[in-house]
């Protein structure tokens, strides 16, 4: 295909061919560095990353996109809804809704490919990179200056028609590309997720709204390793895996801010193939091989076999206490 002069034709395709792959959402920013820089940097400061030093480690590769690809113009940022039922079972583990299916870093990344490859044959100029969660750049702030969402109080992404039920992808590219608007928005008084937070993590301080994810029920079940702090065991409840209380609350993911002819649901093939999986007083002592089947292709491998082992204990004396 001819290689299209206009930045804006060739955005215009960009946002038809990543709907035709199934993202429900795609907006284009600039790639100039980060503003939040500086605030990420103070909030590694303070310990707020917990063991997380990966995040420590990376903080000179955030600051510019370059990093991550030389040349870097452009940033198209996706967003893909997992929203889907997840009431809670007895006796069986209660995962993060986005957990529900395949691992999002695989889904989003097959997809991000896809548009890649396609941008590639449009435009033999551009270089890609696709980012998705565990690349070392700021990727809330990119979807933000993208389009895709406003900062609510829990730091989550909101779109005000859709809620923030949505993992967010990138695509850097070489390629100068014309930009959509910074989503627009707030929680204004609203502290809903604010009081729901089960273990208090979300704090205002320094003029924003941040997360110490040393308390963060999603940090302690996925990414601590050890036992709990008995102050804040009783806040894991019955979570097993991450923690969606925080937007379970919040007005904007209720079914009465949709339209009738928008459930805000996932219709994400791979996020509706849900896994049976054990009940607890099976997954509090599950074995190795077993783990290994039940797990795979899951992004509940992130948290090991023995966090899951221990959040399973945890949630069982939280179900049958003594």
């Amino acid at each position: 295909m001819d290689r299209p002069s206009d930045p804006a034709l060739t955005s215009g395709l960009i946002r038809a061919r990543a709907s035709a792959l199934g993202f429900d959402s795609v907006g284009i920013t600039a790639a100039n560095p980060p503003e939040s820089i500086a605030f990420f940097e103070s909030w590694i400061a303070k310990g707020y990353h917990g063991t997380m030093g990966y995040l420590a480690r990376s903080v000179a590769l955030r600051a510019s996109l370059d990093s991550l690809l030389p040349g870097c113009q452009s940033v198209i940022a996706v967003g893909l809804n997992y929203n889907q039922p997840n009431p809670l079972q007895q006796g069986m583990p209660r995962l993060a809704r986005y957990a529900l299916g395949r691992d999002y870093h695989k889904v989003l990344r097959g997809k991000l490919k896809r548009l890649d490859n396609w941008l590639g044959s449009l435009d033999q100029s551009h270089v890609g990179r696709v980012c998705v969660d565990s690349a070392p750049v700021l990727e809330r702030e990119f979807a933000h200056r993208a389009g895709l969402g406003w900062f609510g109080k829990n730091t989550m992404l909101i779109d005000t028609r859709r809620g923030s039920w949505f993992v967010i992808g990138l695509l850097l590219t070489t390629l100068r590309l014309e930009q959509d608007e910074p989503a627009h928005g707030g929680c204004g008084t609203c502290r809903l997720c604010v009081e729901a937070c089960p273990t208090g993590c979300i704090l205002f301080e320094d003029g924003r709204w941040q997360i110490d994810a040393r308390r963060c029920v999603s940090y302690l079940t996925i990414e601590h390793r050890g036992p709990f702090d008995p102050a804040l065991q009783e806040g894991i409840g019955d979570w097993t895996f991450g923690c969606d209380v925080c937007q379970e609350v919040c007005p904007f993911n209720q079914p009465r801010h949709h339209q009738p002819d928008r459930a805000n649901m996932t219709t994400e093939p791979d996020f509706l193939d849900r896994r049976d999986w054990p009940p607890l007083e099976t997954l509090a002592v599950i074995q190795p091989a077993d783990w290994d089947s039940v797990t795979r292709g899951s992004p509940v491998r992130r948290a090991g076999i023995d966090g899951i082992r221990r959040n399973a204990s945890v949630n069982l004396k939280r179900q049958k206490p003594d």
